[in-house]
């Protein structure tokens, strides 16, 4: 059901609160690059730090800018399963596509525990969920089993992004789960390799920037011309590190500062690169033609 290009788009701020305008600007530049879906509201969105009211009004607002050129697969998670709830249900009336659920942060339950969380969601929603397992920042991950148990019994649980780190771990997703659920990377240097043991498709940061590239890049592979694929890769890989030179989403939102999209905004207790990071960041985004 999903695959291809999906954004994990940045919410502006400005002067604290929501900059709408902006946002209405990110959303067109992601559609007129050819990108497949939007993903507002996760941690590129800085999710944690968005009241729910805010939480909520992204989602319209990308809903509605997008005006069904593309798909919008809310951020919907949390890492309580009342509050999860919630915000899927209000992301399913607003319109949304789909959600996508990280794995519960900080609390770190069990597998069992996992499978309850994703399942009481699936089942409050008629929404396809996609999976979110990334245990750098959640500590923990969504078993193979744990997968595929939910796969069997959650028809709307369609799709996992995959953001272990880990080829090998996309070839034992790709063994164990029915053919028609679907693979996304959630890390844009390891989308080609990830789409060769199985992937479709990303759910990637570097897009803010580069959509028409990246699209360009994922389709290229999927069509069957992966030396096409690699040439872009190669092209941008550069960019692809760099973006992750600090915490996501700090040196996406400064390189969008720095094309004029947005103001360099974070909420605490996300600050600005420091010095060093700033200059190699903007001397890659130079390299790649990004900025000129």
């Amino acid at each position: 059901m999903f695959t291809g290009v999906y954004t994990a788009l940045v919410t502006p701020f400005k002067k604290g609160r929501l900059d709408e305008t902006a946002l209405k600007k990110l959303v067109e530049l992601q559609v007129k690059g050819g990108v497949d879906g939007i993903v507002p509201v996760g941690t590129t969105g800085e999710s944690p730090t968005v009241d729910f009211e805010e939480h909520v009004r992204i989602i319209e607002l990308a809903v509605y800018y997008a005006k069904g050129r593309c798909k919008i697969i809310a951020g919907s998670g949390a890492n309580s399963t009342e509050e999860a709830v919630y915000l899927t249900k209000s992301a399913e009336y607003a319109g949304a596509d789909g959600s996508l659920q990280v794995c519960p942060y900080y609390n770190k339950p069990s597998q069992d525990g996992l499978y309850a969380h994703f399942s009481a969601i699936a089942n409050s929603t008629n929404l396809p969920i996609v999976l979110y397992s990334i245990p750098s920042r959640c500590n923990v991950e969504i078993a193979v089993p744990t997968a595929v148990r939910l796969a069997a019994d959650c028809a709307n649980i369609v799709c996992i992004k995959e953001a272990g780190g880990d080829v090998d771990r996309v070839s034992q997703l790709r063994a164990a789960l029915p053919k028609q659920f679907t693979i996304l990377s959630g890390d844009d240097a390891l989308t080609l390799p990830f789409m060769a043991a199985g992937a479709k498709g990303v759910i990637s940061v570097s897009s803010n920037l580069i959509p028409r590239q990246l699209s360009k890049m994922v389709h290229a592979f999927l069509k069957g011309d992966p030396k096409a694929a690699l040439k872009l890769h190669e092209k941008y890989y550069p960019l692809f590190k760099d973006l992750f030179i600090e915490t996501n989403p700090v040196p996406v939102k400064a390189a969008l500062a720095m094309k004029g999209l947005v103001s360099e905004e974070y909420r605490m207790p996300l600050v600005r690169m420091n010095p060093d990071h700033r200059r190699q960041l903007r001397a890659t985004l130079k390299a790649v033609g990004v900025l000129k």
